[in-house]
């Protein structure tokens, strides 16, 4: 017990004699593994010495955020500061984290000492001056570091206000194209003796790529449009624009609809510079006979629906999208409309929609869903079909756009 009091810097300067008196007369306190010697916020008045065993200092012992400060072991003393401030209190709890022998001296053991051997007073005073020493070293490393996580916080935030920023910026100019999108496409549909029309769109995204119109382009004609760009978002809103506007110009002329195909081909083979395409089909219908003659470029063929509720796919050869090569071939065809009947156009994202299980909607089930829809109006039609859609979604994200368009014979 002498040669552990030796080592400690408080008593290294005390005869060896008189640290075999305090031996002597040092309180022995043993501890079982896990028993509390002291809790933070106790008076204390006591230092103590390991002399076999380990000890822990903690802060929160026993609560669901304890802290480990210190584990200290045979040799290492701790209550130093109970010997000079009377009234004191434990700053921090104490538990033995094996068995445990403690050897402790009391405050009036110490001022007795301290009367005999002046020279414990200076020892303390040194062991005090380290610990400050140590405290302030520690507290500017905590400031040193609590200042550069600091720094780092308003960093961040600062880089997260930025991208917020830069969020809303896009946003809003996502909105702004959204609005000038649809403004390209009609405000109303017109209105036709004998005839009415029906629409709806869904984009994948804020924008997309869908387009249609229904348009005069001469007494008697009416122009009918629908159209798919393969990709989806900005790049497939700006190159929708660009189709959309170049099929306009040539339906302008009169010009028969596979001309117009073509021709338009030409244009965007010309000007493209990346490997995007569009399907589209364009027809124009004649209010006086009912005949709707329509030129394909790679779109889904239309689907008719009969007064006696019938739905047929009409007949189709190979048709090549707009934009891939510069000679393509178009699928043109020509029918009379029957009465009470309805002509449906759509994009391959009413197809290809899936349900949470990955099921497609499918062809089978437009027509089912159609067959049904006898006698309703173009937009009736065109407003039931989306909702069965939506229906068979079920809340499964939307890979594709989705847009409808129907013909209805009166």
């Amino acid at each position: 017990m002498k040669n552990i009091l030796a080592r400690i810097s408080l008593f290294s300067d005390l005869p060896s004699d008189e640290l075999e008196r305090i031996v002597s007369v040092l309180n022995v306190r043993e501890l079982q593994a896990g028993e509390m010697l002291f809790r933070e916020g106790e008076p204390g008045d006591d230092l103590y010495v390991v002399a076999k065993g380990e000890l822990q200092v903690l802060l929160g012992a026993d609560q669901p955020d304890e802290l480990m400060l210190n584990v200290l072991r045979e040799g290492e003393y701790f209550g130093e500061m109970g010997l000079i401030l009377p009234g004191g209190h434990r700053t921090a709890s104490v538990r033995a984290g094996t068995p445990s022998v403690l050897l402790s001296l009391s405050r009036t053991q110490f001022l007795d000492l301290t009367s005999r051997f002046p020279v414990l007073s200076s020892a303390m005073l040194n062991v005090l001056s380290r610990r400050l020493d140590a405290t302030n070293t520690a507290t500017f490393n905590d400031l040193t570091e609590k200042n550069k996580q600091l720094q780092q916080a308003y960093d961040e935030l600062k880089a997260a206000q930025g991208q917020l920023v830069e969020k809303e910026r896009l946003e809003r100019e996502l909105q702004v194209a959204a609005e000038i999108q649809l403004s390209i496409l009609p405000d109303a549909l017109p209105n036709l003796p004998g005839f009415d029309f029906g629409a709806c769109i869904l984009p994948a995204r804020q924008v997309g790529g869908d387009f249609y119109d229904v348009f005069s382009v001469a007494d008697h004609l009416m122009g009918v449009l629908i159209g798919d760009v393969s990709d989806k978002g900005v790049p497939a809103a700006l190159f929708m624009a660009r189709a959309h506007a170049l099929i306009m110009a040539e339906a302008d002329t009169g010009m028969s609809p596979g001309q117009v195909m073509r021709l338009v081909n030409a244009h965007i083979t010309r000007l493209q510079k990346s490997t995007q395409f569009v399907t589209a089909l364009y027809g124009l219908l004649d209010d006086r006979t009912g005949e709707f003659s329509f030129a394909r470029a790679g779109h889904e063929p239309p689907l008719l629906l009969r007064s006696d509720g019938s739905v047929e796919r009409l007949p189709h050869g190979p048709g090549m999208s707009l934009g891939m090569w510069e000679t393509i071939k178009i699928d043109e065809r020509g029918l009379t409309l029957p009465r009470g009947s309805t002509l449906v156009l759509f994009t391959d994202g009413m197809t290809d929609c899936r349900n949470p299980e990955g099921e497609a909607f499918g062809l089978e089930r437009i027509k089912s869903t159609l067959s049904g829809l006898a006698g309703l109006s173009a937009q009736q039609v065109c407003d039931h079909l989306l909702e069965t859609l939506l229906a068979h979604q079920g809340g499964a994200s939307q890979d594709d756009d989705v847009t409808l368009a129907a013909i209805h014979v009166a």
